[in-house]
């Protein structure tokens, strides 16, 4: 399975920089790729997060960290599908990046984890988490072809400090209170990214917004 992905990652991006270098298919159809992408994204993401929750105690998730730390929490996102209607196709795929680029050591250190975790379906996670780490780096891989296309604005990363560790691999309940923590931190932050290319590819097809 892990193989499957790896070469479907690899057949996006080459896909994606001969269309882009030879014009040869729309910025709509590139949108499709990337939005597609990030959807299977956030289901990866969103069952993740609901296997390892479904094993924590009860006093996990009394003590699991609350949203607002998130390390991501400091970038300034749209709270509603109003204000992300109202931000540029620019400042969207910034966004979208940024997000994306915040997560690239977490998820190393989210799949070190996994490989050591104390869970009846540690293989099964660990699988998944390899999975995910494919598809994020493909469509960040992707999303940086296009925002060639959009200008320095869409260039634009903010850069969001990680502090690695967090005593990620203590004993068992501090291990997965810390693992679904990440876990739900990334699945709020894929929704985002799910979103801001949803709202893309409806402007690039010139779709009315209550339809995206």
């Amino acid at each position: 399975m892990a193989h499957k992905g790896t070469t479907g990652s690899k057949l996006f991006i080459t896909v994606l920089y001969m269309v882009v270098s030879s014009s040869a298919v729309p910025v709509t159809d590139l949108l499709d790729r990337a939005s597609q992408r990030s959807d299977k994204l956030h289901a990866l993401s969103t069952s993740l997060s609901q296997e390892l929750n479904s094993h924590l105690p009860l006093i996990g998730r009394v003590i699991t960290p609350r949203p607002s730390m998130c390390h991501t929490a400091a970038l300034q996102t749209p709270t509603d599908k109003t204000q992300t209607l109202q931000l540029s196709e620019a400042n969207l795929l910034s966004l979208a990046r940024s997000l994306l680029q915040a997560w690239m050591d977490p998820l190393v250190d989210i799949s070190t984890s996994a490989n050591s975790l104390p869970h009846p379906a540690r293989n099964i996670i660990s699988n998944q988490v390899q999975e995910l780490q494919e598809h994020s780096k493909s469509l960040e891989d992707g999303l940086d072809i296009l925002s060639r296309k959009m200008g320095p604005v869409a260039q634009t990363i903010s850069f969001l400090p990680y502090l690695r560790g967090n005593d990620i691999s203590q004993d068992r309940i501090s291990s997965l209170i810390n693992l679904q923590f990440l876990m739900s931190c990334f699945r709020r932050d894929s929704h985002k990214i799910d979103s801001f290319l949803k709202v893309l590819r409806c402007r690039a097809a010139k779709l009315q917004p209550q339809m995206c």
